[in-house]
């Protein structure tokens, strides 16, 4: 059987005729479909996942005023918070997490569309995140939880203690002790202008929150095919749902 080489000239890449080429597509796509199938029935499941009931108290520092966790609702059902990796020490926000940020201002008005309210939430005072947020040209909101148990409460915060002894509980993984940091680590923990282990006790994530008869649930989010609520002048288009969204609504990863 004949074979070519690709660009690199190491590997290479089997010729066939186009009738074996559509047994060979045809089989795939058997294995797509099983996978779409697989896919749908996982998606079920993620809907069906129970909530947790939030009765403590978190308050949060925005521009405007002091808030609550409710309060960070805006008047939508849904809430989606993305957890920054800024912390007090910090003198810039993590790289990886400004990289991320950058797509929010667009995504927030397709979020609102479907009844979300999108924020950003750190432990850095509100006036880093304000001038940090000026700096890059963002708009999103962005909410200081300095003095709040909630950043710790959803394993995105670790004490100094923990972290030396382990007991870290972070992305459904237990750590060991602390044994340094890697290479990635160091380098971003000096563009964040702070030392490394400092740097790793901040972690990335994002949690989702629903409002239901005055009581907030931790949740996973729920992205309806169509919006919940009307956004007045604001025009957001829509593509053509999938075929697993035609019939229920989609579900985001927490």
């Amino acid at each position: 059987m004949p074979r070519i080489k690709t660009a690199n000239g190491v590997e290479d890449r089997k010729v066939v005729t186009r009738e074996e080429w559509r047994a060979a597509r045809l089989g795939l796509l058997k294995e797509e479909k099983e996978l779409t199938r697989r896919s749908d029935e996982l998606a079920r499941k993620r809907q069906e996942l129970p909530w947790v009931r939030i009765d403590k108290e978190y308050q949060f520092e925005t521009a405007e005023e002091n808030a609550s966790l409710p309060d960070l609702f805006r008047g939508r059902s849904q809430l989606l918070v993305y957890h920054f990796m800024f912390g007090p020490d910090y003198t810039a926000g993590c790289p990886s997490c400004s990289a991320i940020a950058d797509g929010f201002n667009g995504i927030a008005v397709h979020l609102a569309n479907h009844d979300v309210m999108l924020w950003a939430v750190s432990r850095a005072p509100l006036a880093k995140l304000q001038e940090y947020k000026r700096r890059l040209g963002w708009t999103f909101p962005w909410a200081s939880s300095l003095g709040s148990d909630f950043n710790p409460d959803f394993n995105v915060w670790f004490s100094e203690e923990k972290q030396r002894e382990g007991g870290i509980e972070y992305n459904y993984e237990r750590e060991g002790p602390w044994e340094g940091a890697g290479e990635g680590a160091i380098t971003f923990a000096a563009m964040s202008g702070t030392d490394p282990a400092t740097y790793v006790r901040e972690r990335p994530g994002m949690s989702a929150f629903a409002l239901e008869d005055g009581v907030i649930y931790h949740t996973l989010l729920h992205l309806c095919a169509r919006p919940r609520r009307p956004l007045g002048n604001v025009s957001v288009a829509r593509s053509r749902p999938q075929r697993s969204q035609r019939v229920r609504c989609l579900v985001a990863a927490q």
